[in-house]
């Protein structure tokens, strides 16, 4: 492999073919980390991009502050991911210091440990309601009517989203997240109902203040902008104030990524214990292992593939590869997860082993905001499924189930279950 590449990308080694690793990621994946850890591919957005395979390289990464994400740092011609309007553009996912300690700053307390764990049950009773719904029908989507509820009907309360401006949601999410190549103006669409959508909530919020997380983040943004900063619509000053931009696209950040991640880690989860039946009995008799087992759920079948793109603000060097300023790092999770340098037997799903150190949720700065909602979501998903639903079982052959055709993320289609 040639060792350096120019900034725009147009010189340098060939580009992996990625169709494998959308065919069957992780022996394409374990094929590419035993030639090398870092391989020239076609990123997500088509223009070349670097990725990243090996455990200690991708964990370093993640907190490498020569790293930014900020896509200003990209070189001309480099990235062209997708466009998002200004008012959805300046989130967390975007920034970098200091305007990302800024803005983290301002919503972090509403993911503690001990604020989380009082929503344990009142999520406990909506995992029992959706599974009330399917239990005499015998078999469902298990993707469609429990994953892909759970999650929404969550975030939706925690941020004070009304029940009758749920429904187009997860159509809009589907379409950012895996695009369809039938309809390409399907995500633009999506993007411009979202901020419509967005705009008009925190106008009727600004209006109706309620006792919900939104309303907390615009009482903040506006006190502050009545103290004479954080005023119109640009970015912050670092000094702890919100802008409305960055005010909607915090909302935007927090309902789609609490949405779109613990959907299809519920599902993936169901379906690992599934494949592993004698694990699945063991949560089912003593559901206390569920937390000890959601670590390794997240690290043997996580849904985020890769980390989101990073952009190098100076030549730096990766696994003896040289790396120009500006080129686009992806950060490949699935591969360091079984990247066996550093877990023993990482093909292998057992929570016994006590594996530490997935990077499902990041790692850093930008370790997942939501992380201990995300965490009860799932133990208290499968600790009611397992309950609820004793013979549990697929309703389809295994490899009749059909995956997601992107190297971003790893998720489900559907999950035909029967019981």
């Amino acid at each position: 492999m040639q060792n350096t590449a120019n900034a725009a990308g147009t010189d340098g080694p060939e580009l992996v073919d990625t169709a494998p690793l959308i065919e069957d990621l992780y022996p394409a994946l374990a094929k590419l980390r035993e030639a090398g850890p870092v391989h020239r591919i076609a990123g997500t957005d088509g223009r070349p991009a670097w990725l990243v395979t090996r455990y200690e390289d991708v964990r370093r990464l993640f907190a490498d502050p020569r790293l930014a994400l900020d896509k200003r740092h990209a070189a001309p011609g480099n990235y062209s991911g997708f466009s998002l309007p200004p008012a959805l553009d300046a989130n967390l996912l975007n920034m970098d210091p200091p305007d990302h300690s800024r803005v983290r700053r301002l919503v972090v307390k509403a993911f503690t440990p001990g604020r989380v764990e009082k929503m344990r049950e009142p999520v406990r009773r909506v995992a029992e309601e959706l599974l009330d719904a399917i239990e005499s029908d015998g078999r469902a989507d298990l993707l469609a009517a429990y994953a892909g509820q759970l999650p929404i009907i969550v975030i939706c309360d925690l941020l004070g989203v009304p029940q009758r401006d749920r429904r187009d949601f997860r159509a809009w999410s589907d379409a950012l997240i895996t695009p369809d190549p039938a309809r390409p103006q399907a995500a633009k669409e999506a993007v411009g109902s979202m901020l419509r959508f967005y705009t008009e909530l925190i106008a009727k919020k600004r209006a109706e203040p309620a006792d919900d997380l939104l309303s907390d983040l615009i009482r903040v943004r506006d006190d502050e902008a009545g103290d004479g900063g954080g005023a119109g619509d640009g970015g912050g000053d670092g000094g702890g104030r919100l802008s409305e931009d960055e005010l909607t696209s915090l909302a935007f950040l927090i309902l789609l990524a609490g949405y779109e991640n613990t959907v299809h880690l519920i599902a993936n989860s169901v379906l690992t214990l599934l494949d592993n039946p004698a694990v699945l009995q063991e949560l089912r008799e003593d559901p206390s292992g569920l937390a000890a087992a959601f670590d390794e759920l997240a690290r043997y079948e996580g849904p985020a593939a890769l980390g989101i793109r990073r952009f190098p603000l100076e030549d730096i060097e990766i696994g003896g590869v040289t790396i120009p300023a500006g080129e686009t790092v992806l950060l490949s999770a699935a591969s360091a997860h079984r990247d066996p340098a550093h877990f023993k037997d990482p093909d292998e799903f057992n929570p016994h082993l006590g594996r530490s150190g997935h990077l499902a949720l990041g790692h850093g700065i930008h370790y997942c905001l939501g992380a201990p909602l995300a965490r009860m979501e799932i133990e208290t998903a499968l600790a009611a499924l397992l309950r609820r639903f004793p013979g549990l079982r697929l309703d389809v052959p295994r490899d009749q189930l059909r995956w997601r055709r992107t190297i971003r993320a790893r998720g489900l289609i559907s999950l035909p279950v029967a019981w």
